[in-house]
């Protein structure tokens, strides 16, 4: 069986503490790694803890940044329920907490037909006419896009050369590079993978915007393919801005929601 690049990354040993693991390389902005792949490393944890395939929904408060280097892992049942199993987890490293995770993890087979759907994939031109995302592109050097296939539209890539587009939204095709399919660990990922959508907002700071809080919420397994994503920024105040996130799956189902709570970039 093919070894791929992300199941290797998030791999975690159990042993007395409960976890150990080691960041790598190459999943990462500017050195700290992504957001959406430490979350995946602690839910991949926590779902074979409890015993469940899939998270569901899971927060995310980040403490302090990640480097490459070994980490320990604790994840603890809350409660197991019939449908759900709610967990919290906790990565760190030499005692001091980086990541504190909340999850529920469980199945993803429906338990009604009854379904209401207000939206769509978002307006994606084909993947020859968009702009991939390059390791170095403006001030960061995105180790994760070695990793990734992430290809922006081309009204929302301009920011990245600080042309903002007025809007702030960020739209794009997510895939693994080395063609691993999309399942739900990927999906958190794939959640905070996009430039942020506050850089196609004229004239704020662009910068490092680091994640206070992150919240994916999962809907469904997604079919073969690559993503079409959807990420939009409307509330900046008080130097704390709001994206919200839409990722669909190429049969044009919704299969993930994103809410992260961030710091504007400083000057």
């Amino acid at each position: 069986m093919k070894a791929y690049e992300f199941d290797e990354a998030v791999c975690a040993t159990p042993d007395d503490s409960g976890w150990s693991a080691t960041v790598p390389d190459g999943w990462d902005i500017n050195g700290n790694a992504n957001g959406g792949y430490v979350m995946a490393l602690g839910a991949n944890a926590m779902r074979a803890t409890g015993g469940r395939a899939h998270p569901l929904t899971v927060t995310a408060h980040y403490l302090a940044p990640v480097t490459p280097g070994p980490v320990t892992i604790s994840a603890d049942v809350v409660k197991q329920g019939r449908r759900f199993t709610t967990m919290t987890g906790s990565i760190r490293r030499d005692g001091r907490e980086l990541i504190r995770l909340l999850g529920a993890f469980g199945d993803l087979d429906p338990v009604t037909e009854q379904t209401y759907v207000d939206g769509g994939p978002p307006d994606v031109p084909p993947m020859d006419q968009c702009i991939r995302r390059t390791p170095v592109g403006g001030t960061a050097v995105v180790g994760l896009a070695d990793r990734l296939n992430m290809w922006l539209h081309p009204d929302d890539a301009e920011a990245l050369d600080d042309r903002p587009s007025g809007t702030g939204r960020t739209r794009g095709w997510f895939e693994f590079r080395d063609g691993r399919p999309i399942d739900t660990l990927g999906l958190l990922l794939a959640a905070d993978s996009f430039p942020p959508a506050v850089f196609n907002i004229p004239d704020l700071i662009r910068g490092w915007v680091p994640t206070v809080e992150f919240t994916v919420h999962v809907r469904a397994i997604p079919s073969p393919g690559p993503l079409s994503c959807s990420f939009v920024t409307r509330f900046v105040t008080g130097g704390v801005l709001h994206e919200d996130g839409e990722l669909w799956d190429s049969a044009g189902n919704l299969v993930a929601i994103s809410r992260q709570y961030g710091l504007l970039a400083k000057s």
